[in-house]
């Protein structure tokens, strides 16, 4: 596979500096277009797909800070780095009160320069990603767009549809795979800050010692590989929202810190005692019990309240059973389309197995399953045949009865009438059928229904009824 260069506009009066630059960055990877002052830089980055800029300030023809108001409007996402001498440090600070990401001083050390031309770019890539996102969300990601006609997922609807404009910390909890990112984004997407960043921390994946300055940065020499001034997520996304997934990863440190930004806004870079400040709107998420955290310790009670200010539970896919044909439906829709095989259909029986089976792994593993299915189907009918063996040989089996008991205890007799009822329901009020369902005698059917008072489209078979009680 193709390795596609990231593009480095380097604009210097400097020959020998500009050589040096170059060198040093298409020996670490990039492609660098040159240019010996700012008129001619900026035709450059007019006429070619630019990544990034690194401009001198003091050059003849365009100066560097015109050069970056220019680039700014007519490409706001592309991120520039100016380059000052270590005495005119007030330059680069205007320069930055412009729009410059960063600045790098002469001379120059090796390490800083890449590591801040990589944050510059990782930083490009964020800007480009979320406006990227902005246009995808407006299409897809709107509550019109989520799909679930159950009861369940109306109630969810209705809530983030009243919650969504507000600023409120909103706590998204539910099993992995029942879509707590999705329904992140369309919060953002009903939001007053659409129009801002929506910045993605993945709790649970980043390393402890990383994390901090993931959100909220760093200074320069702050810990070994800090080569340069760095901002973390939390600023990048001022004026949007911060969607923290997988929240009950957060160590108890990072937690404290975390629950001063929520309060008032203000942080410290790591390595800093500036405080700063971030207009963030927080979304949470997790598929833990945080209540239980609380209890044991592992989580700031304080900060779990400030969170969950909304609380928004996604039921699982079990719960929610009626929605699974559409759900399939329209993941089926979606990879026949990528593969070019716009004639694929579900044959109806495939549709008692999906709604039998237990989607531990929710509608992540319904997705991936259709389109295994897709791929595997070796006609355009997805049957029986084609479903995997974990799917069929559990069906009809009592370890593919999903039962939770509450806390609290149950009434058995109550649950043996819902399960008849269920039963008889199922099989149209036959007794013969709703008796072979349960894989009991239809004797022994009518005798439970009579105990429990429950009637049928069938009259009750007294004799058989007395022959045969269980």
């Amino acid at each position: 596979m193709q390795i596609i260069k990231k593009t480095i506009l380097l604009v210097d009066d400097d020959a020998s500096l500009r050589r040096v630059l170059a060198h040093h960055l298409t020996e670490a990877g990039y492609q660098v277009l040159t240019a010996a002052d700012g008129k001619e830089g900026l035709r450059v980055f007019t006429e070619q797909q630019v990544d990034l800029v690194i401009t001198d300030i003091q050059m003849p023809e365009l100066s560097g800070l015109e050069m970056l108001r220019r680039t700014s409007v007519i490409s706001p996402d592309v991120m520039v780095l100016v380059i000052t001498a270590h005495g005119s440090i007030e330059t680069a600070v205007e320069a930055m009160k412009l729009g410059a990401y960063d600045y790098i001083t002469k001379p120059f050390n090796r390490e800083e320069l890449l590591l801040t031309v990589a944050k510059g770019l990782e930083h490009t890539a964020l800007v480009r990603e979320n406006r990227s996102l902005k246009q995808f969300i407006e299409s897809r990601f709107t509550l019109d767009n989520i799909i679930g006609n159950s009861q369940a997922m109306q109630r969810v609807f209705h809530l983030v549809e009243k919650v969504a404009r507000t600023d409120l910390a909103i706590l998204i909890t539910g099993e992995s795979g029942t879509g707590k990112e999705l329904i992140a984004k369309a919060i953002h997407q009903h939001s007053t800050r659409r129009d801002g960043p929506f910045a993605v921390i993945n709790c649970g994946a980043i390393p402890e010692g990383l994390l901090e300055s993931e959100l909220f940065g760093h200074r320069k020499g702050s810990f070994t590989g800090a080569y340069a001034n760095a901002r973390g997520k939390l600023e990048a996304a001022d004026k949007g929202t911060v969607f923290l997934d997988e929240i009950g990863e957060l160590p108890l440190a990072l937690q404290v810190k975390l629950l001063r930004v929520i309060e008032g806004g203000e942080f410290s870079r790591v390595g800093e005692t500036e405080t700063r400040r971030a207009d963030v709107r927080f979304l949470a998420a997790t598929n833990r019990d945080l209540a239980k955290m609380v209890e044991d310790g592992r989580f700031r009670e304080d900060l779990y309240f400030r969170l969950k200010v909304v609380p928004v539970h996604l039921p699982p896919l079990r719960e929610r059973r009626e929605d699974i044909p559409l759900l399939a439906d329209y993941f089926l829709k979606e990879v026949a389309q990528r593969y070019e095989r716009t004639g694929l259909h579900f044959e109806k029986e495939v549709f008692r197995y999906f709604q039998a089976y237990a989607w531990p792994g929710n509608i992540r593993e319904l997705k991936h399953t259709v389109e295994r299915l897709a791929v595997i189907a070796e006609s355009d009918a997805v049957g029986i045949k084609d479903l995997p063996d974990n799917m069929t040989a559990t069906t009809g089996n009592a370890s593919n009865v999903l039962i939770q008991l509450p806390d609290d205890g149950i009434d058995l007799e109550e649950v043996e009438r819902e399960i008849l009822r269920q039963a008889l329901e199922k099989r149209g009020g036959n007794q013969t059928r709703a008796a072979q369902y349960l894989n009991i005698t239809r004797s022994a059917l009518i005798y439970r229904m009579q105990k429990y008072g429950l009637q049928s489209a069938e009259p009750a078979d007294t004799e058989a009824l007395l022959s045969d009680q269980p």
